[in-house]
């Protein structure tokens, strides 16, 4: 992943130094494991804590020749630990190392990403709460339909988030697994108890029957899961590029000072960064499709998925993390424009209550096909003539009768609206 979105916390994970840290942890909790049985002699464990270290020059020097990386990490270990070193990786596959550190290392970056969207919960709801009765007209297809508020617009995102959030958990549980029995998965050489020993440890589960590699659906299911959280990300990107937009200016991102929108036109103020959250999340989605092609292998084992995995998971890691940040830094400075948007009400002349008229026709005995066709002319000559959708009711010839001028304020509230927007904030928060 490129530096320009990459946070360290995240890169850090898929470093080469925390890698071969994580796989000389785990055979330091399987040797562990092994003297607590009694396989290995006494104080081998620790003389191997000790003594064991790494460099990564090295290892990669080692690996030129070797041709595989985990040999080349025991070599480099052995080199440092001596004679107990024999006892290091007994009964075990490379496999074994491998994706329990994987296993490990998509844990790490997964709980940062799930701290991130907790604190983009906070600021969604925050956000929410201000705006809750903040009035802004909804649309549909585009088009202006009725009222809502600006609040209640962010209450959706920050349900959906919640429910990411509950995705994310789920699919972490499923990845917090590991496996160490051996070649096929048949602990031939291996004491189940070692393996369960280590999980203790690590707070992890046992994969149930491994093949020689934890099977890659539980993988599959967090890149999936990544896939949706971008994808919500970017749903409310596009609704902030969408409202900066300069006829309808309602929100717009922060401008720092000092900052410049256009190297040839001064005057411009650009939603960049919620373009950049939408390009962002492209990327991250296409991810998901190497993720499910990982789901199948030759027979117990083949390596088809590690070229995938070394550059799918930092890439989608690092990037889903960097726009969830991304988001946040947009919330926090988002500059709300509450005229902008009472004028954008009023644009259409008071059409968004059509609804309202419809209903009042119908309660007062109009057939709803007559109610719809006489709200429909009025609503048609406010389009067309740009005048004032209540005064085309009161002129209508088939409305005198219902004494409108007196009731016309019922129409043309939101009394309604803002009873509701109480409810369903209650039912969230």
């Amino acid at each position: 992943m490129i530096p320009r979105y990459s946070r360290k916390l995240l890169k850090d994970i898929w470093e080469d130094q925390n890698k071969f840290q994580i796989w000389l942890d785990i055979e330091i909790l399987a040797s562990s494991a092994m003297e607590q049985l009694g396989q290995i002699p006494k104080g081998t464990t620790s003389k191997i804590k000790k003594k064991a270290k790494f460099k990564v020059k090295e290892i990669e020097q080692i690996e030129k020749k070797t041709k595989h990386d985990v040999i080349a990490f025991l070599t480099n270990v052995a080199k440092y630990v001596g004679p107990e070193s024999r006892f290091i990786h007994k009964g075990l596959t490379s496999s074994d190392i491998l994706d329990t550190s994987f296993s490990i290392q998509l844990s790490q970056a997964s709980h940062i990403i799930k701290k991130g969207l907790e604190d983009y919960g906070k600021v969604l709801k925050k956000l929410a709460l201000k705006h809750k009765h903040t009035v802004c007209i909804g649309r549909s297809h585009g088009i202006h339909a009725e009222t809502t508020t600006f609040g209640l617009k962010i209450l959706g995102y920050f349900e959906e988030n919640k429910r990411n959030l509950e995705r994310l958990k789920k699919a972490i549980n499923q990845i917090q697994t590991i496996q160490m029995s051996g070649p096929i998965g048949t602990y031939s050489n291996i004491d189940q108890r070692v393996e369960k020993i280590v999980a203790k440890k690590l707070k992890f589960s046992i994969e149930p029957v491994s093949t020689q590699i934890i099977p890659r659906d539980r993988h599959a299911e967090l890149f999936s899961v990544f896939s949706l959280i971008a994808s919500s990300l970017e749903r409310l990107a596009t609704e902030i590029r969408h409202l900066q937009r300069t006829e309808v200016l309602e929100v717009e991102e922060g401008f720092g000072k000092g900052q410049k929108g256009s190297s040839a036109m001064p005057h411009k103020k650009n939603p960049i960064l919620s373009e950049n959250v939408s390009g962002l999340a492209k990327v991250i989605r296409s991810l998901v499709i190497p993720a499910l092609e990982n789901i199948t292998t030759w027979h117990e084992r083949d390596i088809s998925h590690s070229s995938v995995e070394r550059i799918n998971a930092p890439n989608a890691t690092i990037t889903l993390d960097f726009a969830v940040q991304r988001m946040i830094n947009i919330i926090n400075n988002l500059v709300v424009h509450k005229k902008n948007m009472l004028l954008n009400v009023e644009l259409l002349k008071g059409l968004p209550f059509s609804q309202n008229a419809l209903i009042f026709l119908i309660e007062n005995g109009v057939s709803r096909e007559d109610a719809y066709k006489i709200v429909q002319e009025c609503a048609l000559k406010t389009w067309n003539e740009k005048t004032d959708f209540r005064v085309n009711l009161l002129s209508h010839p088939t409305l005198s009768k219902f004494n409108l001028s007196k009731k016309i304020d019922q129409i043309f509230t939101n009394n309604n609206l803002f009873k509701n927007v109480d409810l369903i904030f209650k039912r969230v928060i």
